[in-house]
């Protein structure tokens, strides 16, 4: 699809949006690799995020983070899957405009919260959802959604969709954007 170096194609979005599950996706039906940062972060560490969150605070995760997309951005030729928050980070974003502008896509996996509350189930495995979850997931949104709209080369709703049906959608939208039609969605 791409001549882009590094990743075929980057999914970013919040937590519930399917990132994780829809890469595995993708990578079924066009036989890549998947990567997932958020993974890498927990192999790097030895520890799982909340653990991190936990034990070594916010500020440690993001860096942490920010260096696990960089490393999968330069080393990763299959699917990669962003952690929600990623893209907050501004030599991120730079990251991601650099790897668009060399023809890669970035696909913002986008969903309501009535869609994303049972897909997350708002529990302690979110550190940045404790308390009142329903109402941080809200915020987190809002914050993140201009984010994740200006890096992104397509957006898809994953609202009552199988991952393999938001694969197909994806697909469909990344042959529009070939074709030089515009975004379908």
């Amino acid at each position: 699809m791409s001549a882009a170096p590094g990743p075929r194609i980057v999914l970013v979005g919040p937590p519930g949006s399917g990132k994780s599950t829809v890469a595995i996706a993708l990578g079924e039906r066009w036989q890549l690799a998947v990567r997932d940062t958020d993974a890498d972060v927990e192999s790097t560490v030895g520890k799982t995020i909340a653990e991190v969150f936990v034990e070594d605070g916010e500020p440690v995760f993001r860096a942490l983070e920010r260096d696990a997309v960089r490393r999968a951005l330069d080393e990763h030729d299959g699917v990669l899957a962003l952690g929600g928050g990623a893209v907050l980070d501004e030599s991120t974003q730079e990251l991601l405009g650099a790897y668009v502008a060399g023809g890669g896509m970035v696909v913002f996996l986008d969903v309501s919260l009535a869609h994303a509350a049972p897909r997350v189930g708002f529990n302690q495995a979110r550190p940045l959802l404790l308390g009142n979850p329903r109402a941080q997931w809200q915020a987190l949104m809002e914050a993140r959604r201009p984010v994740y709209e200006r890096v992104s080369t397509v957006r898809v709703l994953t609202d009552d969709r199988r991952p393999t049906d938001v694969a197909v959608v994806i697909e469909e939208e990344l042959a529009v954007l070939r074709r030089g039609e515009g975004s379908a969605s």
